[in-house]
């Protein structure tokens, strides 16, 4: 599945050197996900990976810039709830979201940097989100704007 092979390679040029596209497959491929180079190219077009220039020489890939001001909802958070989203509930004012495994932290950081002013903060596991929404009466909209992303 592409989001999880997305998440997987965020997470892999986060947290490692990843040189080259070659080391990227080798990666994806010891964590149990089968990739030809071509597949890894298109992917890291798709989420703007960019090589800087390490200390000693040589480059390495790196995630692109966030912005530190709230960002839209873009079409990328509306495929990743297509793909992803399995369920959402609530009650009173903390909204749950049921995602498949491996997808809840994406989807969560995406929800942070949302521009919805009712939404305080959301708590990721491996496929639970928690969402705190203040005031309660505005969890309706909330569930609303989840319930589009997903149709």
């Amino acid at each position: 599945m592409k989001s999880k092979r997305h998440i997987k390679i965020m997470e892999l040029v986060e947290n490692e050197d990843i040189h080259t596209q070659d080391e990227l497959t080798t990666r994806l491929e010891e964590e149990g996900i089968e990739v030809t180079q071509a597949t890894v190219s298109r992917d890291i077009k798709q989420l703007g990976l960019i090589k800087v220039p390490i200390e000693g020489g040589g480059y390495k890939y790196y995630l692109p810039p966030q912005p530190k001001e709230k960002v839209n909802v873009t079409s990328r958070m509306k495929r990743m709830f297509e793909d992803s989203v399995i369920d959402i509930n609530f009650s009173e004012n903390l909204v749950v979201i049921n995602t498949l495994p491996g997808t809840a932290q994406a989807i969560a950081a995406l929800l942070d940097n949302t521009t919805w002013d009712n939404v305080i903060g959301t708590i990721a596991g491996d496929d639970t989100i928690l969402m705190v929404v203040k005031p309660k009466n505005a969890v309706e909209s909330v569930i609303d704007k989840l319930e589009n992303l997903t149709v």
